[in-house]
């Protein structure tokens, strides 16, 4: 087909797209940059997402079968389930690697929180990581790493608020890396469920 190169697939296209944001952030990403990335020309991207704004909700849209996708992946890789879940906080949040790239992710998600079409992609991308995190969680009481009767549940969401917090605390305060205040933030929630452990008490800033 005319201006659809055999071998790009737009998943391919569309993982270019998420790393120019993280570089450029979305307000300066263009269909030229993004096709370089690839080794397209723009009129390719236009044909098959109209426009920026097409490419970008394709984004969005992909990103909701991401969080199911890298829970299978982890679980093969993974013999514990909490080893799996926090691998999936640090890979889901691996775009953001820098403070800058950090930033750039959050000015796609401030525009995710506007505009009604991205809201109802980032919602249902919210809602997916949850379910992960559940599930995995569930896996865990099951062997034995949480307690049994936690409420798996609202751990999840505690989980979630702690992901998002780290990012923001991490990308403020530039000590260490983002996957090691994940790591801290997780532990600190996961520690007075796990049987036979302690509290944790305050720990030293990463």
């Amino acid at each position: 087909m005319a201006g659809r190169p055999r071998g790009v697939d737009d998943a391919v296209i569309l993982r270019a797209a998420a790393e120019v944001i993280g570089r450029v952030g979305p307000a300066k990403l263009t269909l030229a940059a993004v096709a370089d990335e690839v080794g397209l020309v723009p009129g390719t991207l236009i044909q098959r997402f109209g426009s920026k704004r097409g490419l970008l909700l394709a984004l969005a849209a992909r990103s909701v079968r991401t969080p199911e996708e890298l829970r299978e992946r982890l679980r093969e890789r993974h013999g514990s389930p909490l080893a799996a879940l926090l691998a999936f906080a640090v890979e889901s949040m691996s775009d953001a690697a820098t403070p800058q790239s950090y930033a750039n992710h959050l000015a796609f998600l401030c525009m995710d929180l506007t505009d009604p079409e991205f809201h109802e992609h980032a919602l249902a991308v919210h809602r997916a990581q949850g379910r992960v995190v559940e599930a995995l969680l569930d896996e865990a009481v099951s062997a034995g790493e949480l307690a049994a009767g936690t409420d798996t549940a609202g751990v999840a969401r505690s989980i979630q608020a702690a992901i998002a917090g780290a990012g923001l605390t991490w990308a403020l305060e530039r000590r260490g890396t983002l996957a090691e205040r994940l790591e801290r933030e997780i532990g600190t929630v996961l520690a007075p469920l796990r049987p036979g452990m302690p509290a944790a008490g305050p720990s030293a800033p990463v």
